[in-house]
């Protein structure tokens, strides 16, 4: 029989060795390198953010009280990594040569199962969209859990969540070849057609 991560928390507040938080490690990878993927992180640098989460957890596991899903909990310390190596001008420069590439028709990173539009389509949604609607869509957490993730209120979560499936509708039906659409380049926050 499978432990609950809510049994491996526990365990691995009582023991010394990590075993059971390698459980969770190997339980929530996988999916946290993904979700950071998909906001737009590149495989390398998603691989550093999910170190760095993991990292945190463990240092934090004590402060964990069990009011959140242990996964929710998790993804919030993610966002947090995600947001603050947005933040910083080595990920902006990397972003911004994604961008590049993709509009000068060059090989995209991987994103998981994502179609090009679709990758595309993630990329025109601002931050906290992107993130509300992976995690309710992608990973699967609950408007609540996603809430409790993000640190923001349950209903603008659902917002954001509502907002964000109808601007990908809209990209995702727009009949213009992909070839013939604009790009879109950040510019202190602004997006621009170029």
């Amino acid at each position: 029989m499978a432990l609950s991560d809510t049994d491996l928390v526990m365990l691995a507040k009582a023991a010394p060795d990590r075993a059971a938080f390698d459980g969770l490690v190997r339980r929530h990878q996988a999916g946290l390198r993904a979700f950071l993927r998909k906001l737009g992180a590149d495989a390398a640098q998603a691989d550093d953010l999910a170190q760095e989460t993991f990292i945190k957890a463990l240092r934090s596991l004590q402060s964990y009280r069990g009011g959140a899903s242990f996964r929710s909990w998790l993804y919030a310390i993610a966002w947090r990594e995600f947001l603050q190596g947005a933040r910083s001008e080595r990920s902006r420069s990397r972003l911004s040569e994604a961008v590049a590439a993709e509009s000068q028709g060059e090989a995209m990173r991987s994103a998981g199962d994502f179609s090009l539009d679709l990758q595309r389509a993630l990329a025109s949604l601002d931050d906290i969209e992107r993130a509300a609607v992976l995690l309710c869509d992608a990973v699967g957490l609950s408007h609540g859990e996603a809430s409790v993730a993000l640190g923001a209120p349950l209903g603008s979560v659902k917002t954001y969540v509502a907002r964000a499936r109808e601007k990908l509708r809209a990209f995702l039906e727009d009949e213009t070849p992909l070839r013939d659409r604009p790009s879109l380049v950040a510019e202190n926050g602004v997006r621009h057609a170029v």
